[in-house]
């Protein structure tokens, strides 16, 4: 399986590590030097194949760029709508809605939160399988399957958020990769969605003012630039921060837990599926509630209104060329 420097060569790390597995539960009985010899080697291998934007760290951008290279999971947005829609509404109040937001379509929030319910449900299914399937054959020689799993785990996540965005009236985000890199925005709306799905500090307020934004016109350029310098970039290098030690810590704790033979894929498996669905449904929750999805929404939370405000000064100021 051939792949570019930056993508994941699970195939070279399995010849790598896969030579010595069998001898593992020897080198753990006979001498635990060799045992923290290749452990060690075992995490220099997976940090080079998990660290996509090599900068020698496992961060979000490396789980996100991970997920994204994966077939399948990016979603077109038009597609996505008008397979979920087509069922129970014409043609017109469909192309509304692709050219808007279902909201603005005038599709009940009831049924725009039936079909979210089922996409997660969905995401949920298909990630749990693949999950036990991947944790099945245990050893020391699971470490070349180390990147495959955070990639499928985090790419369905990163489907469901795609889904659950345009559902809920976001438009369009362009997860294309030109020349090896993704676009800044779209990575740090993504780094805001799966920091309101994991209850880090900032993401959510930060998500609604996003959606307000939106909801009122704002420019396209200019919700980029408080992504990426302007009023939200401090809440994403946050959220970023954070995340960057919950996955270094998540990353190689499934490396030991999948160094002992015994755990197996099911437990694997039931485990991925019952943390799925409370993420999504965090995310969910926030999108069904702000000015893009509900045009009766209230801004309740003081530090909503700060993100806001500070946006709209952004927007105010002249552009300096």
């Amino acid at each position: 399986m051939a792949e570019t420097k930056k993508g994941i060569d699970v195939e070279k790390l399995g010849e790598s590590f896969g030579g010595f597995a069998n001898n593992a539960a020897q080198a753990v009985l006979g001498a635990s030097h060799k045992v923290a010899d290749i452990a060690t080697m075992s995490r220099d291998a997976i940090v080079q194949a998990v660290d996509q934007n090599e900068n020698g760290e496992i961060d979000i951008e490396d789980i996100i760029i991970l997920g994204l290279r994966t077939p399948g999971i990016q979603i077109n947005r038009s597609d996505f709508l008008q397979k979920e829609l087509f069922r129970n509404y014409p043609q017109e109040i469909i192309d509304d809605a692709i050219a808007y937001s279902p909201a603005h379509a005038h599709i009940p929030l009831e049924e725009i939160n039936k079909i979210a319910d089922e996409v997660i449900q969905f995401e949920r299914n298909c990630v749990s399988g693949i999950s036990a399937a991947l944790g099945a054959p245990g050893g020391f020689a699971m470490v070349a399957t180390i990147p495959a799993d955070i990639a499928q785990y985090y790419g369905y996540m990163l489907r469901a958020t795609q889904k659950l965005l345009y559902l809920y009236g976001f438009p369009e985000i362009d997860t294309t990769e030109k020349n090896h890199q993704f676009d800044s925005a779209m990575m740090n709306t993504l780094i805001i969605c799966l920091g309101t799905m994991y209850g880090a500090a900032g993401a959510n307020n930060a998500l609604k003012a996003m959606a307000h934004a939106l909801a009122n016109g704002v420019e396209k350029k200019l919700l980029k630039t408080a992504l990426t310098k302007g009023t939200v970039y401090p809440i994403v290098k946050q959220v970023a921060s954070w995340f960057g030690k919950k996955m270094t810590k998540e990353v190689f704790a499934g490396f030991f837990k999948k160094a002992i033979p015994v755990v197996g894929g099911a437990i694997g498996g039931s485990i991925t599926y019952m943390t799925f669905k409370p993420c999504c449904d965090k995310l969910k929750a926030t999108l069904q509630d702000t000015l893009l999805s509900n045009p009766d929404h209230y801004i309740a939370d003081k530090e909503t209104t700060i993100i806001i405000h500070a946006m709209q000064k952004d927007a105010d100021e002249p552009e300096v060329k």
